[in-house]
């Protein structure tokens, strides 16, 4: 769908079929287990680091989908609309959306990078992974929880099959 399509809303957007995939990313980055029992911290940024932590391991899983591999550009794009209107609801300017726009991608990006690297390691790895891109209540004792219950999320997304994925569904 060309933009100019989109732009004058002619046809359907192809974004809408990941809408309730974005749901359930943001409404898994707000189970209180995170908060509660991993540490991160309840506040905008410590959220801000759940949704760009639960959308990472999503998109890292969708890349392994002959299917959704496609459509992850289509996901990435709610979350930077979403998080515009975020940045302008709490009242940030016009002029400086677009360059915290920027920051938050980069940090989702780079998140992804740290965390394909960190997967493969040892949760103690992942824990060091986490410590430095989460905003933790408890620096010292709680990553390591963060590290096992990220790794399961890993292995729930890993689980479900696509349908139930773009359902929402990050958990069997």
């Amino acid at each position: 769908m060309s933009f100019l399509t989109r732009f004058l809303g002619l046809g359907r957007d192809p974004r809408e079929e990941l809408r309730p995939l974005w749901h359930g990313v943001v409404a898994t980055s707000r189970e209180p287990e995170w908060y509660a029992d991993c540490g991160v911290a309840d506040t905008t940024e410590g959220r801000f680091d759940m949704i760009a932590l639960v959308l990472a391991l999503t998109l890292m899983r969708m890349e392994n989908s002959e299917e959704l591999a496609p459509r992850t550009g289509l996901l990435t794009e709610l979350f930077v609309a979403d998080m515009d209107r975020q940045l302008r609801d709490t009242g940030v300017g016009d002029l400086m959306v677009g360059k915290k726009m920027g920051k938050l991608v980069s940090a989702l990006g780079g998140r992804i990078g740290a965390l394909r690297e960190a997967m493969i390691e040892s949760d103690a790895a992942l824990a060091v992974i986490l410590q430095r891109n989460v905003t933790l209540t408890d620096e010292t004792k709680k990553p390591f929880a963060l590290a096992v219950r990220t790794r399961a999320l890993t292995g729930d997304l890993a689980a479900q099959d696509d349908a139930a994925l773009l359902a929402g569904d990050l958990r069997p």
